[in-house]
C-alpha cells in the first residue's frame, strides 16, 4: 500500500469520522450469498474499524480487521473491546491470510491507498470460491449545504494546486466498475450507492477535518492552522452543522 501517515490522526478519526449507510451493508452482506452467521469477513485497511465494527454486529461468523498502521489499530482494539474483531497487522497486499480462508473481502475508504493489481492478486488467493470484494467509500455531498461549499473553496483558496487523494467521488472510483471487470479474478461487478445524514456539533465537525490526511499534509501546519481558524469562525454560534453522506461501494464476485 502505498502508506499515508495517519499516525497521530487516529484518535479524530476513531471519534469523528461517520459510519456508511446500512442499507449498502445489507446489500452486500447478501450479495455473498451465504447466511450471515456463516460468512467470515476481513476488512483490509481498517483503520480505526468504523467499518469493521458495522459487519461485526451483523453477527458473522468471524470478522478480521487488517491495519498497517499502528496508531490507527491501536485505537481500532481500544474501541472495540467487545466486538469480537481480530486485529491483525498487513496490507491490501500482504494481508497475511491463509489461501481460501475468507467469504468476503473489503476495503472501506482505503483502496485508493493500495496497489490495485497486487490487492487483486491478493484478495482472490484469501477469498473462498464465489466469495466477494467490496470496495467503499463514504463521501460528503457538500453540495446541498452553502457552508460546507464554502468551506471547501476556502482550502483551494489557501493552496490552488492541492491535490485531494480521493474521497469517493474522483480518482478510483471514476474508473472502478471497468478496473474490476478488467481483472481476472473478478466477476459480475456491482455498483451500490445510499445517502445518510449526519448532524455534528461544530467542535466534531473542526474534529472531522482533524483526522483528513491529505489536507493535513498539503496545506502544512501553518495553512493548516489558519483552515481551522477559518471553519471555527464560519460556524460559531450555530447549533449544529447537517451533512449528507453518500456511500459508494463496488462490489465482485471472486472469479
Amino acid at each position: 500500500m502505498k502508506h499515508a501517515d495517519f499516525t497521530g490522526l487516529a484518535h479524530n478519526y476513531a471519534r469523528y469520522r461517520p459510519g456508511y449507510a446500512p442499507q449498502v451493508l445489507t446489500a452486500i452482506l447478501r450479495y455473498v450469498g451465504r447466511a450471515t452467521s456463516s460468512i467470515d469477513a476481513a476488512d483490509v485497511g481498517a483503520g480505526t474499524g468504523i467499518w469493521t465494527r458495522m459487519l461485526a454486529a451483523q453477527g458473522l461468523h468471524s470478522v478480521i480487521a487488517v491495519e498497517p498502521n499502528d496508531d490507527m489499530r491501536k485505537h481500532g482494539i481500544e474501541t472495540s473491546p467487545d466486538a469480537g474483531i481480530v486485529w491483525l497487522t498487513g496490507t491490501a497486499e500482504a494481508t497475511g491470510l491463509p489461501n481460501g480462508s475468507i467469504d468476503l473481502v473489503t476495503m472501506a475508504s482505503s483502496l485508493h491507498w493500495a496497489d490495485f493489481d497486487h490487492a487483486c492478486a491478493e484478495f482472490q488467493r484469501i477469498l473462498r470460491p464465489g466469495g466477494a470484494f467490496a470496495a467503499l467509500w463514504n463521501p460528503r455531498l457538500i453540495e446541498p449545504n452553502p457552508l460546507l461549499v464554502e468551506i471547501e473553496q476556502q482550502i483551494v483558496k489557501l493552496k490552488p494546486d492541492i491535490r485531494r487523494v480521493s474521497s469517493g467521488r474522483s480518482g478510483v472510483t471514476e474508473r472502478l466498475t471497468d478496473m474490476l471487470s478488467g481483472k481476472p479474478q473478478f466477476a459480475d461487478v456491482l455498483y451500490l450507492e445510499a445517502r445518510h445524514f449526519l448532524r455534528q456539533m461544530p467542535s466534531e465537525y473542526i474534529g472531522l477535518w482533524r483526522s483528513v490526511n491529505d489536507v493535513q499534509v498539503q496545506l502544512g501546519p501553518e495553512l493548516f492552522r489558519k483552515f481551522l481558524d477559518f471553519i471555527e469562525k464560519r460556524t460559531a454560534g450555530l447549533k449544529a452543522i447537517e451533512t449528507t453522506y453518500l456511500t459508494r461501494a463496488w462490489v465482485a464476485r471472486r472469479a
